[in-house]
């Protein structure tokens, strides 16, 4: 059975049912296993059957304590009726290249592929443990309502999340606001993505707290992709898209294949990296950054540098400069080198900058690309696309394929990740196709863009409008804490 233990040491070691209820490590860092590519399946078998048969697949070699059928329980609940394709996340082609739509689940974004799976996995982990679980989090617009949705009413599971005051679009705080569940809570902050990320980071590392919730016989986890369980059931999709694009006869098995990914935290590249350890042939991940850049800069520079202005974007889920997840990329770039990550983390914490050897920058340029876009090259993306291709990006895609479209093309074949419905950002979409949208609801913009197009917003945006808003609370960054303990507390009751 393969352990997991931190980026930062190896001074524990869990399974991965362990490391999915604990979230991140007491050190600090993100639990990795040593070796994603060991026993891995064959090409051949993660290419037949269906998406959930991959998704089997890949969750039974990642995370190898759970049992077959416990797996096969959770795909079954996780995968199913709850999305509007059949296939899950189709692929579907845009001028010569394709788009993986991620965003046909129940909150119309991508979080909802993993977000749907966590809370099974949380369920079978926590099988017989006795415990109670409060989940925290930290949202840049999608996680927060996909994990609200995932973990609604589950028994034995709290749920609050923290968002940035007035930085997120009026239909992401909706989706929020008004959530149902008796055992959830919401809560905006006075402050950017990143001060409440690195604020649920404390939250988690603080042993006073998680001491009084010990004696409610309740455990802190997270619901980010911080979490081994959050980013594991991203694996899968690269799969499937490469399996979809083989079955249309765009690629033969074997074939190289390239990935432009709009990346925030580092999470849905990452799950991309994990398919390239376990044998999928990906050539190149293209990191897309929007104007905060700092991805960008490091992929070129090596060194990693969030002192820098924040903007605020019509991306919102990318603005984001503190991407925790590329911790895990430098623990494997470094062939597990426990102790270098743990000194480029100091680096970080402490001098707001780190810069990597030259030998893990020649590495990390094997496999990474990027690019960036600006608002306005956003903007004239969205127009673009759907006047020369027929097809409606959102914001985030735009970006994406902005960078994309910047690469030539040499015949391999090349997937742009779209990661949520251009109806989650309407206004911002509607100005970029050239409509006034001053003075415009969200639900104007939305009723507006569905006339214009001649396209359908998903069933569950569109009911937003008549849905009660539960939650209005903001605090400061220093009452999260303080926040986050009385809603265990009120949930959990």
């Amino acid at each position: 059975m393969t352990t997991y233990h931190s980026t930062r040491s190896r001074n524990e070691s869990l399974t991965s049912k362990q490391a999915i209820l604990e979230g991140i490590a007491q050190d600090g860092g993100l639990f990795v296993r040593d070796d994603v590519a060991a026993g891995a399946p064959s090409l051949e078998q993660l290419l037949a059957g269906t998406y959930q048969d991959r998704a089997r697949l890949v969750l039974g070699h990642l995370l190898d304590d759970f049992t077959a059928e416990e797996i096969s329980t959770c795909v079954e609940a996780a995968y199913g009726a709850n999305f509007d394709s059949k296939l899950i996340t189709p692929v579907t082609p845009c001028g010569q290249d394709w788009t993986l739509e991620l965003w046909h689940g129940p909150t119309s974004a991508f979080k909802d592929v993993a977000l749907q799976m966590l809370p099974q996995l949380m369920r079978v982990s926590r099988a017989g443990d006795g415990r109670r679980v409060m989940i925290v989090t930290a949202t840049s617009g999608d996680t927060g309502k996909a994990a609200l949705e995932g973990f609604a009413d589950v028994e034995g599971t709290g749920v609050t999340v923290f968002y940035p005051h007035g930085k997120v679009s009026d239909i992401q705080r909706l989706q929020m606001a008004t959530q149902r569940g008796a055992n959830v809570a919401v809560c905006a902050i006075e402050g950017n993505f990143d001060d409440a990320q690195s604020e649920v980071k404390r939250i988690f590392a603080d042993e006073a707290l998680r001491a009084r919730l010990a004696e409610r016989n309740v455990v802190l986890s997270s619901a980010n992709s911080i979490n081994v369980g959050r980013l594991v059931p991203q694996v899968t999709y690269y799969f499937d898209a490469y399996a979809q694009l083989a079955a249309a006869g765009a690629l033969k098995p074997g074939d190289a294949i390239d990935f432009c990914v709009p990346t925030g935290n580092f999470g849905d590249v990452l799950a991309g990296y994990y398919a390239k350890l376990m044998g999928l042939p990906v050539r190149t991940l293209v990191v897309a950054s929007n104007a905060n850049d700092v991805l960008t800069d490091f992929i070129t520079t090596g060194t990693y540098d969030r002192r820098r202005p924040f903007h605020k974007t019509i991306s919102p889920s990318m603005d984001i400069l503190v991407s925790s997840n590329l911790e895990r990329l430098l623990f494997y770039l470094s062939d597990g080198d426990c102790e270098l990550v743990s000194s480029l983390m100091a680096d970080l914490a402490e001098k707001g900058a780190y810069t990597v050897p030259p030998t893990l920058l020649t590495r990390l340029h094997e496999t990474f690309a990027c690019g960036r876009a600006d608002d306005a090259a956003t903007r004239e993306t969205i127009r673009a696309v759907w006047d020369e291709h027929h097809v409606l990006l959102d914001p985030h895609t735009a970006v994406a394929r902005h960078v994309l479209d910047a690469r030539p093309a040499d015949g391999v074949a090349r997937v742009c990740l779209s990661t949520a419905s251009p109806y989650k950002f309407s206004a911002d979409v509607l100005a970029a196709l050239g409509h006034d949208v001053s003075g415009m609801g969200g639900f104007a913009c939305m009723d507006a863009l569905s006339e214009l197009t001649g396209t359908e917003p998903p069933a569950a945006l569109s009911a937003l409008r008549d849905a009660e808003e539960r939650f209005d609370d903001v605090v400061s960054v220093s009452d999260m804490n303080r926040y986050a303990e009385d809603s265990a507390v009120r949930v959990l009751a």
